[in-house]
């Protein structure tokens, strides 16, 4: 019960001079922008937050609302979109840049195309490892995926620039000169094969007990990372060892001229 005091200390019911009931209304109405909105707040427990979000934003889209009033999503959901959009933009202008770069380094647009074309697969073996591994895109996951396209281009270049010194030089056209040419990029890849197998081991090596143990507190934050390195590594040293020659074998027998292979100098 609800008592009221009055001015000469004597008390009464607040039942009795007003009618007392309890209703859901807001408690704080803020404006922006000349606009009165409410805090509608959700902790989310037992479920993904993302497919609480889905869930929300179908509920809402067959609700009619009343003239000038609408729904809005806010909070980690917003935030978590605008980093998206940021990220976006941000991994586009790196990828525009490293082929940039590639052409720059081997002074061919071809030959960028394929060094760009074995960093996506890197980065796409990194992105089904993670999808395999619960598909849940952290802030290790971005780290991982960084550290695949600085190994991967690294190794990418030096064999292609291996392939490049290996060129014959003054050599005549022809099924000989692409004989020979064919016998010199796989004596290439062979020559780069126990540099790519002995880094992709030694960094396996590093990150397999980090992956098995991800489980003991304090390793579930670089766990994401471990796996996305390896699996986008484990494509990286496949496309070394058998694409990457293969597709620069393609490149230079289905040219109607000759490709300058000569070292870049700086």
């Amino acid at each position: 019960d609800l008592w009221v005091e009055k001015s000469d200390r004597s008390h009464t019911r607040l039942g009795d001079i007003a009618d007392v009931s309890i209703n859901s209304t807001p408690t704080v109405i803020k404006h922006e922008g000349r606009a009165p909105y409410v805090d509608v707040v959700a902790n989310v427990d037992g479920r993904d937050p993302s497919a609480v979000i889905d869930a929300v934003s179908q509920r809402l889209a067959t609700v009619n609302f009343p003239l000038e009033y609408h729904p809005e999503l806010l909070g980690e959901y917003a935030q978590r979109n605008t980093t998206n959009q940021r990220m976006l933009g941000v991994v586009l202008a790196v990828l525009v840049g490293i082929f940039l770069l590639l052409q720059a380094a081997f002074r061919n647009w071809t030959l960028a195309g394929v060094a760009f074309a074995a960093l996506l697969a890197s980065v796409a073996g990194g992105v089904l490892t993670a999808a395999a591994t619960g598909g849940v895109v952290s802030l290790g996951s971005v780290v991982g995926f960084l550290a695949v396209l600085g190994i991967a281009a690294r190794q990418n270049v030096m064999l292609i620039s291996a392939l490049q010194r290996l060129d014959p030089s003054g050599a005549e056209h022809g099924s000989e000169h692409g004989n020979a040419r064919l016998a010199l990029l796989l004596q290439g890849a062979r020559q780069q094969l126990p540099m790519v197998l002995a880094s992709f081991a030694a960094s396996t090596a590093a990150l397999l007990p980090i992956i098995f143990a991800g489980s003991i507190p304090g390793l579930e934050v670089v766990r994401p990372t471990a796996l996305v390195i390896v699996g986008g590594l484990m494509v990286s040293t496949l496309m070394l060892l058998f694409v990457v020659p293969a597709m620069v074998s393609l490149v230079e027998s289905g040219s109607r001229r000759e490709i300058d292979l000569a070292p870049a100098h700086a």
